[in-house]
């Protein structure tokens, strides 16, 4: 199955420049550098969050987690890049009980 509502998918700016991209972030510099690396820059997030929703679009949902809270929606597959390299990544999509918006949580590298 796809991410439900792909087309409706939510990145929050804060999500990209606070948090993926963040290179003094404690818990996230190693994501922000492995991003930046790849030609993502928080002047142009906008860029990233197209990008981040066109892969939780384009591939299959490799896991499902529901809480009371939510349901989580994981998809691994490659992203479009800056640079060209379109490395292959997870994203987290959680969609909140009584709404139908998937929202980005995080995303991070993956091994081919």
């Amino acid at each position: 199955m796809k991410l439900p509502n792909a087309e409706q998918a939510v990145v929050d700016r804060e999500k990209i420049t606070d948090y993926l991209l963040s290179l003094t972030s404690p818990d996230c510099w190693s994501k922000a550098r492995f991003f930046t690396r790849r030609g993502f820059t928080v002047g142009q997030w906008e860029v990233f969050a197209e990008a981040l929703k066109a892969q939780g679009a384009a591939y299959e949902v490799a896991e499902i987690r529901e809480t009371d809270q939510d349901i989580r929606y994981s998809v691994v597959g490659s992203i479009q890049t800056p640079d060209g390299s379109d490395p292959r990544i997870r994203t987290v999509w959680q969609i909140v009980r009584g709404s139908s918006i998937p929202r980005l949580i995080t995303a991070h590298p993956r091994r081919r």
